[in-house]
């Protein structure tokens, strides 16, 4: 595996969330920084303070020891309780035969240690009757001392499970509050971005916040007004264009109209032809530049359906899945724009066209020569066509299915192409339902 497949792989294995990565990272980082914390902590404090703890420990002991030598016989009996109730020691001049201590208690092998450097003996431990137990050779006597072994315990355990587990609700609470700050304008940001038409009524993104997040709402807000300008003024530019066009066009048919007799007719047919080609290149450029401010209405689907295939003179097999009682949110002249398009399309180049309607999605389906798959990106761009399956006595301007497309996009719809089960082309139109 390359290295570039094994980044690729790794940034796959990442959270897909703003929230996840920030909480992955800062996660990783406070293990980090808990591992740091609990070995300093272990080298700089709980180290030296056992050190000091098991020698204190250790003189005591001897200290016991030394006192218990000296006392008179009749006073050591008070001395062993001062020392239970007050140290939680005991002394025993008797000897007891207890197994040697083999668990590991941190603490004791230091006590150990200390005991061994203040005595420079051979000190044993044992254990019995839930203490420790230490040979304490004192001035002739072999005295027993005993003491619970987890008085004075080093739980770096603890320690570190409280340090991690503490660290990591902090930094999980620490990088809600942050991420959430940041995420919220970046999600607000997206969703204007997707629903954005390039319709002017779009609500502006508020520009509060971080310098940055409100340098991005500002200039997402500026790009957003000069679509929406560019947008109108291209529909004013062409339906301006097409008024001013179509007003010379209704002058030459008029021309050819008044011509004599005498006149070839079959060039007078061409004439027309040719004007009839160019009005209706007029007609489909002003609709691509239209389309985008209609506004929706309540609608029933299949019926509405109906009544579109219906103004086509050849019969199209339809088939629907939903009652006539689904009503839609949509606007109206689009959507009867598109479904005309793709249905008008697919009569181009086919002999049999069929329709299926079911639930939020319209499928055209035809028997002609299909679409390349490597051509079904380019076949929405304005007046690009297909030439190996251009039916030239239909004519056309290429602007059908830019028309499909342009639509689409401003009402969110999605148009997507595939072979076809009679043989040709398949164009599968979802779009969202509000229905009730």
């Amino acid at each position: 595996m390359s290295l570039f497949q094994r980044i690729r792989r790794s940034e796959s294995l990442q959270p897909q969330s703003l929230l996840g990565r920030t909480t992955l990272t800062l996660a990783f980082s406070s293990f980090l920084i808990a591992v740091v914390s609990t070995i300093a902590l272990n080298v700089f404090v709980i180290d030296p303070i056992a050190e000091r703890s098991a020698d204190d420990e250790a003189a005591l002991l001897v200290l016991s020891a030394q006192t218990w030598v000296e006392l008179p016989p009749q006073a050591r009996p008070y001395f062993e309780l001062e020392l239970a109730q007050s140290h939680d020691l005991i002394i025993s001049v008797a000897e007891q035969t207890l197994p040697p201590l083999d668990r590991y208690l941190p603490f004791t092998e230091l006590l150990l240690e200390k005991l061994q450097r203040r005595l420079a003996l051979d000190v044993r431990m044992y254990d019995g009757n839930d203490l420790v137990w230490v040979d304490v050779p004192m001035a002739g006597y072999n005295l027993q001392i005993g003491f619970s072994p987890d008085r004075r315990d080093v739980q770096l355990l603890y320690v570190a499970i409280v340090i991690a587990s503490l660290g990591a609700g902090i930094v999980f609470l620490t990088s809600l509050l942050i991420v959430r700050k940041i995420a919220r304008p970046l999600v607000q940001v997206g969703k204007q971005a997707e629903t954005f038409r390039g319709l002017a009524e779009i609500e502006p993104l508020p520009e509060t916040g971080p310098r940055e997040l409100v340098s991005l709402a500002r200039n997402f807000n500026t790009m957003a007004d000069e679509i929406a300008l560019v947008l109108a003024n291209r529909t004013t530019l062409m339906a301006g264009i097409s008024h001013d066009l179509r007003t010379p066009l209704t002058r030459m048919r008029l021309a050819l109209a008044l011509l004599p007799d005498t006149v070839d007719q079959r060039l007078v047919q061409r004439f027309e032809g040719n004007l009839e080609a160019m009005d209706v290149l007029i007609g489909d450029a002003l609709r691509f530049a239209q389309g985008t401010r209609e506004e929706v209405q309540s609608l029933a689907l299949a019926p509405y359906v109906r009544e579109v295939l219906d103004t086509f003179d050849q019969e199209i097999d339809f088939s629907c899945s939903i009652s006539d009682g689904v009503i839609l949110d949509l606007a109206p002249n689009a959507f009867s724009r598109v479904l005309s398009n793709l249905v008008g399309n697919a009569i181009k180049y086919a002999n049999r066209v069929q329709v299926s309607l079911d639930g939020t999605e319209v499928v055209v389906s035809d028997d002609g020569p299909g679409i390349p798959e490597s051509e079904r990106g380019r076949v929405f761009q304005p007046f690009y066509r297909l030439e190996a399956s251009r039916n030239v006595s239909t004519g056309g301007s290429g602007l059908g299915l830019a028309v499909v497309q342009q639509l689409s996009a401003a009402h969110g719809w999605k148009i997507h192409i595939a072979d076809s089960a009679l043989g040709g082309a398949e164009f599968r139109w979802r779009f969202d339902i509000n229905a009730r």
